[in-house]
């Protein structure tokens, strides 16, 4: 195997991990879930565009390759959105942008580039002018997010990764003669794997985390996998003494797979699980499994006395919305407060991951038991209700509270669901978990203190 291919597969495998790795993070999070897409699109663009040499049909493969590199703009658009805070109200109008208009610039762009006649005519050129003015509202986005962060360091970091990228996919929307295209390509490459680092670490430190162990057990044994079954294909290739398309096309879906496997291995063991074993074996495999794998992103050593109101109330609003998860609640740094070890030992119970997670879970329970009016009844529709329906329902007792799917057996707990779907948009409801949030981050520093 010559050395640029060596290098291009190594290239496509860099982009591919670390935008699985983004994926399988959190794919609830619409910022990881976006920016791993684009590096994904990234690493499919320039392996298409290695296979242009050996395919028999160049001309459409290349093509595709050009409609692939251009998506990783149209992802970061819509991740620097969602950088912008829940109650900014440029968020909202743009959030519609990123739902409903790039599925539809994805797809014009797919048009024209399968169309060569259309690639000269003025709609592409007015599609491309899109892409530019959205990667300019992007780099606007960030600009702003680093004028308002606490993080300064860390938001300047990521402004000046997002300028680089700015200018590198420039060069792929009106490329410079005297900058050949595999160059800007590169460049393109380069800082889309930055940004992903960027914003892993940008999450890790919103979630209370540590991004290092994690990371780096997640590249040691992707690109272990990689290697070993990426290198069969490769020797084979030098013994042959030819480079074939069939060849490089296993080469590459090999290492996909390979890469696919180990990062989603968890979701993978859990589909055999749901053949093999009973509901109550599932579920606790599950939770040892979850455990096990944000172990390495537990951050024991936080100083809860360092932190302010609002990081607290951070920690504690995603700690909240992990009630339902005990594997992933164990990777709370809350599972570390004071209080969850004096309670475990007052009971004599051993402090392991899943035991402090479970400690967690009943001490924000009795937290938002302490939200409920008191002599008015087990349910209300009333204003003084809002912060203990808002977290009650949905944390408590696992009701998502806008779905049809919800259901409770007491009358009075439907006349709320009811009401809740009927009257309360999307928006305040969020508004009054966080409201929320901080009252129960407020309690539990007042339950540290009197400890």
């Amino acid at each position: 195997m010559t050395l640029a291919l060596t290098f291009q597969i190594t290239t496509y495998a860099l982009a591919l991990w670390l935008g699985l790795y983004l994926l399988a993070r959190d794919p609830r999070k619409p910022v990881l879930r976006l920016t791993g897409l684009g590096l994904i699109a990234y690493a499919l663009g320039i392996g298409l565009n290695h296979l242009t040499v050996y395919a028999l049909l160049p001309t459409l493969v290349n093509d595709l390759s050009g409609w692939l590199l251009f998506l990783p703009a149209l992802c970061w658009f819509g991740a620097a959105v969602y950088l912008l805070p829940e109650a900014h109200r440029l968020r909202e109008q743009l959030t519609g942008v990123a739902l409903y208009g790039l599925p539809v610039l994805a797809i014009l762009l797919l048009l024209l580039a399968l169309n060569q006649s259309l690639v000269a005519s003025a709609v592409y050129t007015i599609a491309v002018g899109i892409i530019a003015c959205l990667m300019l509202v992007a780099l606007l986005v960030v600009t702003w997010s680093f004028r308002m962060a606490r993080r300064k360091r860390l938001w300047g970091v990521l402004l000046v990764i997002d300028l680089f990228l700015t200018l590198s996919i420039s060069l792929l929307l009106f490329p410079l003669d005297f900058i050949p295209r595999d160059v800007a390509v590169l460049a393109v490459g380069l800082d889309l794997f930055l940004l992903g680092l960027a914003i892993a670490l940008l999450d890790a430190f919103d979630e209370g985390e540590t991004l290092l162990p994690d990371m780096l057990q997640s590249a040691i044994r992707s690109g272990f996998a990689a290697l070993v079954f990426g290198g069969q294909i490769a020797l084979m290739m030098g013994i042959m003494g030819g480079i074939s398309l069939p060849m490089v096309l296993l080469l590459y879906t090999t290492i996909a797979a390979a890469l696919i496997l180990q990062i989603f291995s968890g979701g993978l063991q859990s589909a055999v699980d749901r053949l093999a074993f009973t509901q109550q074996l599932r579920q606790a495999r599950a939770d040892l499994r979850t455990a096990a794998e944000v172990l390495p992103r537990m951050n024991p050593e936080v100083d809860f006395a360092a932190l302010d109101d609002e990081q607290f109330a951070k920690l504690t609003r995603r700690a909240l919305s992990h009630m339902n998860d005990l594997g992933r609640l164990s990777a709370s740094p809350l599972t570390h407060l004071p209080l969850i070890d004096s309670r475990l030992a007052m009971r004599g119970e051993s402090a392991s991951t899943l035991e402090r997670a479970a400690e967690l879970k009943a001490v924000l329970t009795e937290s938002i038991v302490r939200l409920k009016p008191r002599g008015k009844g087990d349910y209300g529709t009333s204003d003084e209700w809002r912060h203990y329906n808002a977290l009650y329902f949905p944390y408590v007792q696992g009701i998502k509270l806008l779905s049809r799917d919800g259901y409770v057996d007491d009358a009075d707990g439907k006349a709320v669901l009811e009401w809740f779907r009927a009257s309360v948009p999307e928006r305040t409801l969020h508004n009054w978990q966080n409201a929320a949030a901080r009252i129960i981050a407020r309690d539990l520093r007042d339950q540290i203190t009197a400890g």
